[in-house]
């Protein structure tokens, strides 16, 4: 882990600038010895790190906005009385913050530094032939930001984005639809490209991920490639099976929770940088985020009989660290969304309540500064394979049942990498799934939707994308007074304000219309 605190040595002071537009900033972007003063491995790294929102450019700021104050709340994993700047999400009001951070941090952050590995390990570069697992291993990471992206805002820069080293700062917009195509080619390329007969000095070093496991980023590439299918699969069904095919082909995706692309964290040197940018969300006094768990939530893991332990879904108690004071099952509680100050007294009929107080609040052992970062879940892939086999999208092996049952399994035991003691046995996840067996058709992906969506916890933003997705889980939202949506639940992020003050004829022209909460992506057809 030690090469993470000289990252911002060498890339804070020479890759600080964004993609702006004064003359100057551009001349310093072409002096051709500074960037070779660079080495490589430690962009890649930084480029890693940033995905988990854990670095000093970003550090927790897109996750405390974005993936927290909106999508936690759009989904009703959390709720809260307020309605400000960080938790404007459970009442849906706007966070210019949190339409804008997705944005920001990716293109000027995460984008930028993988544009650079990948421009100075390809033709021309001076680290051309030299580093090729590196390469190809960033543009899996370029896809997957990418993906996040459009996945959020629709239409985005996709040709001309992240070009602002090369001197476009007004860049021209790509479809949703041509940018998915892209992605599917990156992802075929770099997936075929990285190999194990590749000598690449550093890589594994470099790769906090995977510690240079060729294999699992093959896996990554095709599993992210699955997720892709299966997003078009309403508008586009015969390229959904196309691509699913193709996923499932040669060493496949993953197969158990040892392929979970994680990103390490550790307590130093400072809050800014390699601690959790997530876990600082939620730390009182920094994040300061409510920890307080929406009552959606908290029923359906206390199963069909609230007033029995033995139909509790077993992450119950790993999801809650205890409400009033109590970690009895039976008294977990969640909060109702869309409540203020008086709203909740009224609910409660007590005068001045505390939610915190007496409600379910999302465990504290989630939120180490050295806690691990999840990129994306084994348990979604499985389910992604139920959806597909029920649906009858591609050739997907096995039944629907097995993959929901697979998924099921995975999502309950992937917490033990956040704290010892979240073990889920094999028993308990067998009584469950008798319990409460797969179904099918319709009602079976209802199931699986519901599955993904408790599965996304600390992901609320797959979450989010899998509900726009599928439909489900069937939420109620709220409608709150004086809300944006009209008592919608949001569907689509809208432009940072500052790409509609510099670049708007070219957002005009080529973005996602209308640009409000409840415009919808190319994919999102229900």
């Amino acid at each position: 882990m030690k090469y993470k605190r000289i990252i911002w040595l060498l890339v804070g002071a020479i890759l600080t600038f964004s993609a702006c537009d004064t003359e100057e900033l551009h001349d310093l972007n072409i002096n051709p010895q500074a960037v070779n003063e660079i080495n490589m491995n430690f962009l890649f790294s930084n480029a890693e790190l940033s995905l988990a929102d854990g670095n000093a450019a970003s550090n927790r700021y897109l996750n405390w906005r974005t993936n927290v104050g909106y999508a936690g709340y759009w989904m009703q994993h959390l709720a809260t009385l307020g309605n400000s700047l960080n938790q404007a999400g459970d009442k849906y009001f706007v966070n210019v913050e949190a339409d804008d951070a997705p944005w920001d941090y990716g293109y000027s952050d995460q984008l930028k530094n993988l544009a650079e590995v990948i421009k100075q390990t390809g033709p021309g570069g001076f680290e051309e032939g030299r580093r090729p697992n590196t390469r190809q291993a960033a543009r899996i990471v370029r896809a997957f930001v990418y993906l996040r992206l459009t996945d959020f805002y629709g239409n985005i820069p996709y040709t001309e984005g992240g070009q602002g080293i090369e001197g476009i700062f007004f860049p021209t917009y790509d479809t949703q639809e041509s940018i998915y195509t892209a992605l599917f080619q990156e992802l075929l390329e770099a997936g075929a490209a990285i190999s194990t007969a590749n000598a690449d000095d550093g890589f594994a070093a470099a790769d906090m991920i995977y510690q240079g496991d060729i294999t699992k980023w093959k896996k990554w590439a095709n599993s992210i490639t699955l997720r892709m299918a299966m997003r078009i699969s309403k508008v586009n069904p015969g390229l959904a099976a196309e691509k699913v095919n193709l996923a499932l082909s040669g060493v496949g995706v993953f197969s158990s929770n040892d392929d979970i692309p994680w990103i390490p964290h550790a307590d130093g040197p400072s809050q800014w940088v390699n601690q959790n940018g997530l876990s600082r969300a939620f730390i009182g006094g920094d994040g300061g985020q409510s920890r307080v768990m929406s009552k959606t939530l908290i029923d359906v893991l206390k199963g069909d009989d609230p007033g029995s332990v033995a139909d509790d879904d077993p992450r119950l108690m790993i999801y809650s660290d205890g409400a009033n004071g109590s970690v009895d099952p039976l008294l977990q509680e969640g909060m109702p969304n869309g409540l203020d100050a008086g709203t909740l007294d009224v609910y409660t009929g007590t005068v001045g309540t505390d939610p915190n107080a007496i409600y379910s609040r999302l465990n504290n052992l989630f939120f180490k500064t050295d806690s691990p970062y999840k990129l994306m879940n084994y348990a979604e892939v499985e389910f992604l394979q139920a959806d597909a086999k029920e649906r009858n999208i591609g050739n997907v092996g096995g039944t629907a049942e097995e993959h929901y049952n697979a998924g099921v399994k995975a999502a309950m035991q992937m917490f033990e990498p956040y704290d010892a003691s979240f073990v889920v046995s094999d028993a308990a996840v067998t009584s469950y799934l008798a319990l409460y067996p797969y179904a099918g058709g319709t009602a079976g992906l209802e199931m699986i939707g519901q599955q993904v969506w408790i599965s996304e916890l600390l992901n609320w933003w797959d979450a989010w994308n899998y509900w726009r997705q599928s439909g489900y889980p069937v939420l109620t939202p709220v409608n709150y007074p004086g809300n944006i949506t009209g008592g919608q639940i949001p569907t689509r992020l809208v432009y940072p304000s500052k790409e509609v003050a510099t670049n708007n004829e070219n957002l005009q022209s080529g973005g996602t219309s209308p640009n409000t909460h409840v415009g919808k992506v190319w994919w999102d057809v229900d």
